[in-house]
């Protein structure tokens, strides 16, 4: 087990090596084939291992490999913990990963970074499988902040144009405000249990609940809530949650087969893994619970009310996936653990295929990423269209869909829920569920259906289409609407030789619009087939099989997942039993509001965005989040810098320190410099005064 383990870690790290640094030499072909034959390696492999987990009954392996270092009798190692949990997550990462791998031949095959790129990606798996695999807070956080420097990496991969210079800065940025509490997290286990080891940190988290914190002078505070309250904060950011979340939409300014990385299988998951891996500690605070429920449930409804407004195809994409990360954070506040994970997996392969599918329209576009400039895709990318529709029916939660089961359950687990918090969760879950399914199909009439809204003679687009001409305006900017597709000259535009760019990126289209090659409509297949599928085969033993076993640990008051099992049974007749809830009929009516809005009656939503222009301007704004931000953080950390230099550094450092101590020293060798006169008179009468003096003191002395 242990070779095997190795392998499925270091077999996608080699290539990223091979790629990385030798790529010159073996070319973009030999870039490539390394890369995908390591993460298909990595991904046959981890199947393997799940298959010894679920049908050979296999122990679970938790082992270290290599002591780094003892510290005050604190080891630092590096080892695999391999139970269900991880197993699960090893297999969802694998085969995204190489999916978005066969992808990017397509995708980037004209990009002169094509070889960095391939290495960026194929060290992104490796980060997240070292995370996903750890058996110690140590290797943990070392995946975590390598997940967050490859992120950085990829976002401003198109490093030339400032946008993209400005989105990785600011995910870096806010990951590490994230990761700030995270490191206090940890540091608070350590100190309190001496070890950095999951299974010894658990055994000992009884303990941890009865020890308190004196965070205020007089203040007592649970050790156990401040420190699971920490490690969220760390799950804030990198799964990008309100108000940590500003860094994921400006993601979308890297390459679209990244994108569909992260959002699926990668960065953000790794916030919803940590906390169902931290379970035994977050089941100990009923106040760190509430405090995921709340946050989860905040981001799951207003963040998806920001793709409702939204142009970029690639952005409403986005906004959707900081929803569902909103989704499977109440499930964990819910202590609905399994259900998050569940969610987790059905979401990264229909999520996955929705940006490839976006990447897909974009090419065929010819890199133009507004929606308003699209329309009547559907006869010109029928693979694409087909597969963008699985994925969006999986999304809202159609019947019989991956997304149906695993949010269903969600809600469900939710409604069950006494945690504080649960009614207000459960209303924003279940009113997401009608904006989902809005934005979704929004997306989808406003791309495939619908009159063409492009020119393919060359002339750019026909204004007199544009029934959403006005959105700027009502916003009081753009919204960065040309952001993701104003690229220069070593951005998008290196494919300029095979899709005819305009010196802008937006350029006319040389002829209509074509289905993209197999190395790009392959993997949309692939995703689709698991999209459609999967839940049928896993809600039975994952959510109400105890698949997960002792990864996951829930109270019996928490489990509100037992409480759903009663009723479970089989994945028929939990289709059927969704007729009879709310949430099915809600994303009924989005679609269906979508379609009477944006194919029957085109000319009502910029009616609408004018009658309701406070409303629109503020969505469209993204809740000044990011004014916000850069005003008062950034803002204010420039004027309290530039006041502390003027304060500290001017007046005291250089004032009173540095240049006030010269100029005593200065003033003084002045005037002792007047008693040097060169008059023996002077020197003589000094002598006797001095001996006076002594004298005097002695006589006084005795």
């Amino acid at each position: 087990m242990q070779q095997t383990l190795l392998i499925i870690v270091l077999a996608p790290l080699f290539a990223a090596i091979m790629a990385g640094l030798a790529g010159r030499v073996i070319g973009r072909a030999g870039a490539h084939t390394v890369t995908i034959a390591g993460v298909a390696l990595s991904c046959g492999l981890s199947l393997y291992v799940l298959k010894q987990i679920l049908v050979d009954g296999i122990p679970v392996y938790n082992e270290a490999l290599y002591t780094w270092l003892i510290s005050d009798g604190i080891r630092m190692e590096v080892g695999f913990l391999v139970d269900q949990l991880s197993a699960l997550m090893m297999c969802v990462v694998t085969f995204v990963s190489l999916c978005v791998h066969v992808y990017t031949i397509g995708y980037m095959k004209d990009d002169p970074g094509y070889q960095r790129f391939f290495a960026y990606i194929s060290l992104f798996t490796f980060s997240m499988l070292m995370l996903v695999m750890s058996n110690n807070f140590l290797q943990l956080f070392f995946g975590w902040e390598a997940v967050g420097l490859v992120s950085y990496l990829l976002i401003g991969f198109w490093f030339t144009r400032p946008s993209a210079i400005f989105a990785n800065m600011k995910a870096f940025l806010v990951n590490r405000v994230g990761d700030f509490g995270f490191v206090l997290g940890i540091a608070g286990i350590a100190y309190l249990t001496n070890s950095l080891d999951y299974v010894t940190v658990f055994e000992q988290a009884n303990v941890i609940a009865t020890r308190t914190f004196e965070i205020l002078p007089g203040e007592q505070w649970q050790a156990i809530t401040v420190i699971c309250i920490c490690l969220f904060i760390g799950a804030m950011g990198k799964s990008a949650q309100v108000p940590l979340h500003v860094w994921l939409p400006d993601s979308m300014e890297g390459p679209t087969p990244i994108s569909a990385l992260i959002h699926a299988a990668t960065m953000v998951t790794a916030g919803i893994f940590m906390v169902a891996r931290m379970s035994p500690l977050f089941e100990l605070s009923e106040t760190a619970l509430s405090f995921v429920l709340v946050i989860g449930a905040t981001t799951a409804f207003f963040m998806g009310l920001l793709g409702l407004v939204n142009n970029d195809i690639k952005r409403v994409v986005a906004y959707s996936t900081l929803s569902q990360l909103g989704y499977m954070t109440v499930a964990l506040g819910a202590s609905a653990y399994g259900a998050a994970i569940f969610h987790l997996m059905t979401h990264a392969f229909f999520k996955a295929l929705l940006f490839l599918a976006a990447g897909s329209v974009i090419i065929a576009m010819h890199h133009e990423q507004d929606m308003r400039k699209m329309g009547g895709l559907k006869k010109y990318l029928p693979i694409t269209y087909w597969t963008s529709l699985i994925g969006s029916l999986a999304l809202i939660g159609f019947p019989g869909f991956s997304g149906f089961f695993s949010k269903d359950a969600l809600i469900e687990a939710v409604h069950e829920s006494t945690t504080w918090g649960h009614t207000y969760a459960y209303w924003c879950v279940l009113l997401g569920v009608f904006v989902t399914a809005f934005y979704s199909f929004r997306l989808v009439f406003m791309t495939f259906h619908g009159p063409e809204r492009f020119s393919t003679d060359g002339h750019g687009h026909d204004a007199a289409h544009d029934d959403h001409a006005h959105d700027a305006k009502a916003a009081g900017h753009a919204d960065h609407a040309h952001d993701s597709h104003g690229h220069d000259a070593h951005g998008h535009d290196a494919h300029a030789d095979e899709h005819a760019h305009d010196d802008h990126g937006h350029g006319g289209h040389s002829g209509p619009p074509h289905e993209s090659p197999w190395v790009v409509t392959l993997p949309l297949i692939l995703l689709a087939i698991p999209s459609i599928f999967i839940g049928w085969f896993t809600i039975g033993p994952v959510l109400f099989g105890g698949y997960f076993g002792d990864a996951i640990y829930v109270t019996e008051h928490h489990d509100v997942l037992a409480e759903i099992a009663h009723e479970f049974h089989g994945p028929a007749q939990f289709v059927l039993h969704g007729f009879q809830g709310a949430p099915l009929y809600l994303a009924f009516a989005g679609v269906a509001l979508a379609w009477f809005l944006y194919i029957k009656r085109p000319d009502l939503p910029p009616v609408i965005a004018d009658k309701f222009a406070a409303i629109y301007k503020v969505l469209a704004n993204k809740f000044y989040f990011d004014e916000f931000n850069q005003k008062v953080f950034a803002g204010g950390s420039r004027a309290l810098g530039s006041l502390l230099w003027r304060i500290g550094d001017e007046k005291v450092i250089d004032g009173l320190l540095v240049n006030g101590s010269a100029r005593l020293v200065g003033w003084f060798s002045g005037k002792v410099r007047q008693v040097q006169t060169g008059y023996l008179y002077t020197y003589a009468f000094t002598m006797i005064i001095g001996l006076a003096v002594f004298l005097l003191w002695f006589v006084l002395a005795r």
